[in-house]
């Protein structure tokens, strides 16, 4: 347990000391600045119940001569429960959350390394990229790539090349350019004595030594003047040039690199010269060893990205915005690659994934768990104590830009109560480091641990890739609800950006309007699993107990792209050739050794379709669907038929049908012309026997 210290914030929360069972000070920043002190004595954990002057403790805790026992926690109870039209009915929103801050953190997770050595190349315009140059070139190892030309300095304190860029890919410490030399003067090779800018009889040549073509009348003056130096070739055929980079300053009116997040130590800021100060600044300070965490998990083992040549699941490819995630096929066997140093952490592919080889790890699904079960149990367990039955509403929001968005409205609220709609005294905040991290597993585990719905929060700057998938798997949530008899319970409430308080406060002023939901089932034990599929089978084998209607033997039809279902089979054209059977990379499709018989578990089916486009008959057919838990447990038989036995020794080879159509395809072939086509009737070892005798 930690020791809570509570902030009244000048008496202007209407805070119950005796049911929170905390003491709740006025005004612990300042005249009760000592009960902090007194509390750094102490042997627990700090928790202090105030986010605005978190700085303040901090420092004053650095400064203090006991060493503190963890690093202080924070939590915010103000903006999003004191302050809000709802304040008073609060109390048990503020138990869950300041129980929240009292739970163990998630466990470290591996780091990703970057190494800058300061190598910076601003590409742009000569005009803008040389002025910034010369400013930073003592703090920083500065190169230039003039995509038009620019006056040149007299001195030659740094590298400046001409062209234009063909290709630019990397990241922190290890950026890659290429690019053509457009221009028949190579500004690596000039030593700008302007020999050449006086033998130009056209004029064409200035102060940015590159040649202006449109006024040059191949007069080749200038090659003459420069010959002792050689920077001036009309007939350069090498005109292609490579370098590395750890920074790049990308002042082109068009990046190349447009991805909602572009890699660490890229920066275009455009053509406002306070935007290119502020991230010339961030430049100064990325110089030397820098890591983040290493956000996935992924397991080969699970992933239905191809197999036998074939390419299935690409989710997490197709959603992927910076490019971190490529396809590789080795022996016909598909797997993906993930570049740790380009993932930004956003985890969608974790989200679209469904086999769960995929897995987000910054926090892991299983400790977030635990938190939501804490916060649910928590606020019922107060509220039940108030009498109040209605459910707790989960908020799912982008940690940093959600919580600067809960926290304006909330202050909006308190001070233009009028004008802003605040949090709902049911609705309880969870920040988590993207929102698209967040998926059908989570959701609905939420949902069994008693919250009534989810809500989940956009801020405006999600890649639109990010948007669809949220919307796609909350529409898939929201039928699997429906299957069972629930309302949906999963919502998205989009903003424009993060300064767009109006469509949140829309958003909670129709919810507190509406008011608090009941729960749809009976609070669930169970915790979330790092394994995806074991997670999202446990909450729908608790919610088909729960549910309100049973499903139909038939099952219920799922949206397309769902990540459960079964096969249809078209048992006239399937040969049983087993063929789907080899290349299901989760076991859900198995053959018989004794007989020929096609089985399928559609519990191990994650819709990759890959057996469709292996089958050569183009028999199967994916059916997105819900099914009981039994039905989906169960093998069952997708087709079978009498096995055909070798006419030679007995044994049986294949299926009456796969004999019938080897006949049909192979029965012109010279090897197998007149009385040889009881070859194709004969299993191989016999084939081959029957062969070597009518040769002898």
């Amino acid at each position: 347990m930690s020791q809570k210290l509570v902030c009244n914030c000048n008496g202007t929360m209407p805070l119950d000391a005796k049911a929170l069972g905390v003491a709740v000070h006025q005004s612990l920043c300042r005249q009760e600045l000592g009960s902090f002190i007194k509390a750094l004595d102490g042997s627990e954990e700090i928790v202090i119940a105030c986010t605005q002057e978190g700085a303040l403790f901090t420092e004053i805790a650095e400064e203090s001569e006991k060493p503190l026992v963890a690093p202080l926690r924070f939590v915010n109870i103000r903006e999003v429960a004191g302050w809000t039209q709802e304040a008073k009915l609060s109390g048990p929103k503020i138990a869950a959350l300041l129980a929240l801050a009292d739970m163990p953190e998630a466990e470290p997770v591996p780091v990703v390394n970057y190494d800058s050595q300061g190598r910076l190349l601003i590409v742009g315009p000569g005009s803008q990229a040389i002025p910034w140059a010369e400013k930073i070139s003592s703090s920083l190892d500065v190169s230039v790539l003039c995509t038009e030309p620019g006056d040149l300095p007299l001195t030659r304190n740094y590298p400046i090349y001409s062209g234009l860029i063909t290709k630019l890919d990397g990241y922190l410490g290890n950026f890659s350019v290429d690019w053509d030399l457009q221009n028949p003067i190579d500004p690596e090779m000039c030593t700008r004595c302007g020999a050449c800018v006086e033998a130009c009889p056209e004029n064409a040549i200035d102060l940015s030594f590159q040649i202006d073509l449109e006024k040059c009348k191949s007069h080749r003056a200038c090659v003459t003047a420069c010959a002792s130096i050689g920077a001036i070739a009309f007939d350069r055929s090498d005109r292609k040039r490579n370098a590395e980079f750890d920074l790049i300053l990308d002042l082109r009116a068009d990046p190349k690199m447009r991805m909602s997040q572009t890699p660490q130590g890229y920066f275009a800021p455009g053509k406002d010269p306070l935007d290119q100060a502020l991230v010339v600044n961030q430049l100064l300070e990325m110089v030397g060893e820098f890591e983040k965490p290493k956000y996935f998990v992924y397991n080969e083992k699970v992933c239905a990205h191809g197999r036998n040549g074939k390419v299935g699941c690409s989710a997490c490819i197709d959603v992927c915005s910076t490019g971190a995630i490529s396809s590789i096929f080795k022996s016909g066997q598909g797997t993906i690659e993930v570049n740790p140093n380009l993932c930004m952490g956003c985890g969608a592919c974790s989200t679209v994934c469904p086999s769960g080889a995929m897995r987000y790890n910054y926090p892991s699904v299983p400790h977030q768990g635990k938190e939501l079960k804490t916060l649910a149990n928590v606020f019922q367990a107060e509220a039940k104590k108030l009498n109040q039955s209605a459910a707790p509403s989960l908020l799912l929001h982008t940690l940093k830009a959600g919580t600067q968005m809960i926290d304006d409205l909330g202050r909006s609220a308190h001070v233009m109560p009028k004008q802003s709609e605040a949090l709902p005294s049911f609705v309880i905040p969870y920040g988590i480091e993207h929102i698209a991290s967040t998926g059908l597993d989570l959701w609905l585990g939420a949902l069994t641990y008693g919250f009534a719905e989810v809500i989940l929060l956009l801020s405006g700057d999600e890649d639109p890739a990010y948007r669809a998938a949220l919307e796609e798997q909350s529409q898939l949530a929201n039928a699997i609800l429906k299957a069972y008899g629930f309302n949906e319970r999963i919502q998205l409430v989009m903003a424009n950006s993060v300064e767009d308080l109006q469509a949140i406060s829309q958003a909670m002023g129709a919810l507190r309007q509406r008011g608090a939901l009941n729960s749809i089932c009976t609070p669930a034990s169970y915790g979330l699993s790092n394994q995806k599929r074991e997670t999202l089978e446990a909450a729908l084998e608790y919610l088909q107990k729960q549910a309100k209607t049973p499903l139909p033997e038939a099952g219920v039809a799922l949206p397309k792209n769902a990540l459960l279902g079964g096969l249809a089979i078209n048992k006239d054209a399937c040969t049983l050739c087993m063929s789907c059977v080899s290349s299901c990379p989760e076991g859900a499709l198995l053959d018989n050794p004794d007989e020929p018989i096609l089985s399928f578990i559609e519990k191990q089916c994650v819709q990759c379709g890959i057996c469709a486009q292996t089958c050569p008959e183009h028999a199967l057919t994916l059916e997105p669907r819900l099914q009981t838990v039994e039905q989906r447990k169960q093998k069952v038989a997708l087709n079978q038929t009498q096995a055909f036995h070798c006419i030679s020794c007995g044994k049986p080879f294949g299926t009456a049908k796969m004999v019938d159509l080897m006949l049909t395809k192979l029965g012109a072939h010279g090897a197998f012309a007149g009385a040889a086509m009881d070859r194709l009737k004969m299993c191989g070892d016999c084939r081959v026997v029957d062969m070597v005798k009518k040769e002898i």
